[in-house]
């Protein structure tokens, strides 16, 4: 008896496990397959861009839909949600554009690796972070700092 409660016990944590996964997978979809509300953010948002895509997800239980733009040669990704209201947005910026305050932030924080990509990162309209890619010999990481340039608290 208590192997077949181990065995309900192992096999529903697996599966509650499994659920979470594809919660968070990202599903490719076509423009057609959006609501109303988030077509009309698009079309406000991709004024002057190329579309490169998009795709949905479900994040902290509600469903968010991405649009990946290419704006003026660097990447845009909008993140929006049901009602059409933009929630995030990562857009990718020339190092040699930052502050400088967060170039030596993201410079210290990448060590001996070589940054190939930064993004600002916003939420709800207000820039809370710089992202990196950072490669060190074949691995690849990603690191953050603060506006500020300084170490965040917490990852965005």
């Amino acid at each position: 008896m208590n192997l077949r409660k181990s065995l309900a016990i192992v096999s529903l944590v697996t599966g509650l496990a499994g659920v979470t996964a594809v919660e968070a997978q990202e599903k490719k979809i076509t423009r057609a397959d959006l609501p109303p509300a988030v077509e009309k953010t698009v079309a406000e948002q991709s004024k002057d861009a190329t579309i490169q895509g998009f795709s949905t997800e479900i994040e902290n239980g509600k469903r968010i839909y991405e649009l990946a733009l290419t704006v003026n040669g660097y990447g845009r990704d909008i993140s929006i949600d049901e009602l059409g209201n933009v929630i995030e947005v990562e857009e990718e910026v020339a190092l040699g554009s930052l502050p400088p305050a967060v170039k030596e932030g993201l410079t210290k924080a990448a060590g001996t690796g070589t940054i190939a990509k930064v993004e600002s990162l916003a939420k709800n309209g207000k820039l809370v972070a710089y992202e990196a890619v950072v490669r060190n010999g074949k691995k690849r990481s990603e690191i953050q700092v603060g506006p500020d340039g300084k170490k965040l608290s917490h990852p965005e």
